[in-house]
């Protein structure tokens, strides 16, 4: 990768993370969050990661210009959004007050917003990143719980909402209960903290829309950009099954899928699905998964996972929630394979161009059905071409060196900035 090295006459920037959790733990956000790090740290700028520690974690790393400070603040929490704010000895402590007087700039990328206020308490200038719609919903995923559709709606934190989002999920009462006060509470505060913010980072068009059509002041302080990407080998051969990677989570689609795998087994040869983040395959559930085409796996180890993969030829993203930008995508498109998915959120910008992408419909497993249907009868040499097309498209729009060089670039607009800054496109 070639280096963005920061301009002569600027003097090396400190730029301090506070991510509540930082990989292997987390998810895309968090993974986009190390590769900034990483990335940041090799073009002379030095980073500090303020992060929780789990049990077996070391509480300091330091490698080159990367520091990462682990503190034992909220334990094996599922929920990570409000955990900061249970720890005040945290926000108050020497360590933090020490490194926020480091920074030159605070960098949020997920959801401790209480820093925002800390840091420009102190005249520090701020970026939040936004990985999802935490400031135009408390749910962050802009979703319709009770009708299972776009949430069309001005109101903030919907407690109906809230209820069914966590109910579908199996949550105990108290845990509803806690959400739903939470969310409509505290959260409700989210919108107006992250306005201190001086830049704001949005990972695709397709958010930034979105959330400045419902918070139209954010407009002139968002920059999109695109989220960095691991590299990812270029596979020669190609499995004959299917793969998806995003568990029962009804955000993701499943149950349209399940729908159109019911109605694919009704009408052709049956089609095989690597179906992950699916609990015990011993369960009746599975087993009833198994019957009509899924092949469940549970939380898998990277070895496990390229296994997986090496079977598959295409991936399936049938989201129901406008997903900013899902690396399934991205890892699906450089690796060479077909792409179904839903034509929602920042997946069109992903895929524009792919000749081997078939988006359809959010919701329509009718839809979703006849794209699957579609690739398995294509042949092996189709579905090998197509998938290098889809990779050297994607290759030739996104790359990592524009990322690290638009994120620097915000950095040192800020950085020379006597107040907040203006950032567009």
């Amino acid at each position: 990768m070639k280096s963005y090295r920061v301009r002569a006459d600027v003097d090396a920037m400190n730029v301090l993370f506070l991510s509540e959790v930082y990989p292997p733990h987390g998810s895309g956000a968090e993974l986009a969050t190390q590769y900034y790090a990483e990335l940041l740290s090799q073009n002379q700028i030095n980073v500090t990661i303020l992060t929780n520690r789990f049990d077996g974690e070391l509480s300091f790393e330091k490698r080159q210009n990367l520091t990462i400070h682990r503190l034992a603040m909220f334990g094996d929490s599922g929920s990570i959004k409000y955990s900061i704010l249970k720890r005040p000895d945290v926000l108050f402590s020497n360590t933090f007050s020490k490194l926020l007087n480091w920074a030159d700039i605070v960098y949020v990328p997920r959801f401790w917003f209480s820093a925002i206020l800390f840091a420009k308490a102190r005249g520090k200038r701020v970026i939040a990143h936004l990985h999802d719609y935490i400031p135009i919903c408390s749910l962050s995923s802009i979703h319709n719980e009770k009708r299972n559709e776009f949430c069309k709606g001005s109101k903030f934190s919907c407690p109906g909402c809230i209820y069914c989002f966590e109910n579908v999920r199996g949550r105990s009462i108290k845990e509803i209960l806690s959400s739903i006060f939470l969310n409509s509470s505290i959260g409700q505060y989210f919108p107006k903290i992250i306005q201190f913010a001086d830049a704001v980072i949005c990972v695709s068009e397709a958010q930034k829309k979105l959330i400045v059509e419902k918070l139209p002041s954010l407009h002139d302080k968002i920059r999109v950009i695109y989220n960095p990407f691991p590299k990812f080998s270029e596979d020669t051969e190609l499995g004959n099954d299917f793969g998806y990677f995003g568990g029962t989570d009804p955000l993701k689609g499943f149950s349209v899928l399940l729908d159109s795998m019911i109605y694919l087994n009704s009408r052709s040869d049956q089609i095989k699905i690597h179906a992950t983040k699916i609990q015990s395959a011993n369960n009746d559930f599975n087993k009833k998964l198994n019957k009509i085409g899924f092949l469940t796996h549970g939380k898998l180890q990277k070895k496990e996972f390229e296994s997986i993969y090496a079977q598959v030829k295409g991936v399936l993203i049938p989201s129901i929630w406008p997903e900013p930008w899902p690396y399934v995508v991205v890892e699906a498109l450089v690796r060479g394979r077909m792409v179904v998915g839903s034509e929602i959120g920042g997946i069109p910008e992903q895929v524009k161009g792919c000749k081997g992408a078939y988006l359809t419909k959010a919701g329509s497993f009718r839809a979703l059905a006849s794209s699957i249907e579609f690739v398995n009868n294509l042949s092996q040499a189709e579905i090998f071409e197509l998938g290098k097309q889809n990779r050297d498209t994607f290759l030739r729009k996104f790359n990592n060196d524009s990322s690290v060089s638009d994120f620097i670039h915000v950095c040192e607009n800020l950085k020379n900035s006597q107040s907040n800054v203006i950032l567009k496109n």
